[in-house]
């Protein structure tokens, strides 16, 4: 896309795109930081293998293989570590639901934490941003609210909750409780599977998709090499490994394990990334080029339906799908400009700045527009301001929540986070939950 064609994203022209046009898309090439033909590694999948498929490409006779270097979940996830950076950095407020760990973090004295029931790392506060589920996720479910009821302060799980329990009756007819709670559920997608309703829990589908790819993969050589130890231990003197993660030398063949599995002694490169065939791994990969596709659906977002009181309004209605397309937008651009470091040795650099394209009339070239992370957020401002002035509800302060804890309770999401950390101290590095 040419810088000189796009013209800077206004809160005029997305009330127009919202009210009638399709989608939002952008799409760019990318390539290792390293240089064209510098190798990259793409993410590991179940078998330690990775994601290659073949797919049309505009321009190709043929079929091209290609590799997922970014999911559409890991893309969404950065978008969302993206806002909530912004929200920490004092960039903009959007409604967030929080809980805080903190009063339970660990003193540094593993004995001393494990005997009073401390956590033994640190956990901080977890946000709705955070969360694998979003507002219908686990973590929030089990965590509890202060609430006045008859005159007091009572401590009452989450969903129990006058406010909780308005998350019983979301649908797309009514997304206001969402709205007013947590409204990147409306743009990332969001399940209430473990509510009350189970199965039947409300859906909202994802308003935005995003995903990186690399095309034309050559995946590299084979696995070889071994981490030299300096001090030449060697494999035929064994050690016996103690609860406590110490180790002593072996007295005999009984419970007696190879230094290796004490982190000592000269050891094969882990085997932990890369595509397997058979014993062998294979070793990153190299592209011709990545592309990274991201698309805004506004027909989703008119969807959704945002009553006040009970009662519909279309301008609120208008107003809300304003402010999610624009919370969708801000996300991507403030994802954008903190970098496309995916993973270890998955940097990738684009070819040029973000812009969009809007899918307004078929058969018509569609309009091209630059917004920047900064942009995004003087939009998404003014385009909740016009949502308030309608009645909108719009929370500025997080809602604070705590970890469910106390002999007898039915949830002890504290004591179900420090007994599994108690559990991975245990653990050798090659064990994984």
């Amino acid at each position: 896309m040419s810088d000189q064609s796009a013209k800077e994203l206004t809160l005029k022209d997305l009330q127009d795109a919202v009210a009638f046009a399709a989608a939002f898309r952008s799409r760019r090439r990318l390539q290792p930081a390293g240089g064209e033909g510098d190798k990259v590694f793409p993410p590991t999948f179940a078998g330690a293998v990775y994601a290659i498929e073949q797919r049309r490409i505009p321009g190709c006779a043929e079929s091209v293989h290609c590799v997922l270097l970014d999911s559409v979940q890991s893309q969404a996830n950065r978008m969302e570590q993206a806002l909530q950076d912004a929200v920490d950095a004092k960039m903009l407020s959007i409604p967030l639901i929080e809980v805080d760990f903190t009063k339970h973090d660990p003193t540094g004295d593993l004995e001393a934490d494990r005997g009073a029931g401390r956590l033994v790392d640190a956990v901080g506060k977890v946000t709705s941003l955070q969360v694998p589920h979003r507002l219908a996720d686990a973590i929030l479910r089990d965590s509890d609210v202060e609430e006045e009821r008859d005159g007091k302060s009572e401590r009452i799980a989450f969903r129990k909750s006058e406010i909780g329990r308005a998350l019983n009756t979301v649908s797309l007819a009514n997304a206001t409780p969402l709205f007013e709670l947590c409204p990147t559920a409306l743009i990332f997608g969001m399940w209430d599977s473990t509510g009350p309703k189970g199965g039947l829990g409300p859906k909202f589908e994802r308003a935005i998709v995003s995903e990186i790819v690399g095309v034309g993969v050559e995946v590299g050589d084979l696995r070889r090499g071994v981490r030299r130890d300096p001090l030449e231990v060697r494999a035929a003197v064994k050690v016996a490994k103690a609860a406590d993660r110490s180790w002593s030398l072996a007295a005999g063949s009984r419970g007696a394990v190879s230094p290796s599995e004490v982190n000592h002694s000269s050891v094969p490169f882990p085997k932990q990334r890369g595509e397997k065939t058979d014993d062998n791994y294979y070793d990153g990969a190299t592209i011709e080029y990545a592309e990274q596709t991201t698309t805004l659906s506004l027909i989703c977002l008119r969807r959704l339906c945002f009553p006040i009181d009970g009662k519909s309004n279309i301008e609120a209605d208008s107003a809300a799908r304003v402010v999610l397309a624009t919370l969708g937008l801000c996300g991507a651009a403030l994802a954008f400009e903190a970098g496309l470091g995916l993973r270890s040795r998955c940097l990738l650099w684009p070819d040029g700045p973000m812009e969009w394209e809007l899918l307004e009339k078929p058969g018509t070239p569609p309009k091209r527009f630059s917004l920047t992370g900064e942009q995004a957020v003087a939009l998404l401002t003014k385009a909740v301001d016009a949502a308030k002035k309608l009645k909108l509800p719009w929370r500025e302060e997080p809602l604070l929540l705590k970890p469910s804890v106390g002999k007898g309770r039915t949830e002890n999401l504290v004591e179900l986070v420090r007994l599994s950390q108690l559990e991975a101290t245990k653990e050798g590095p090659d064990q994984e939950s």
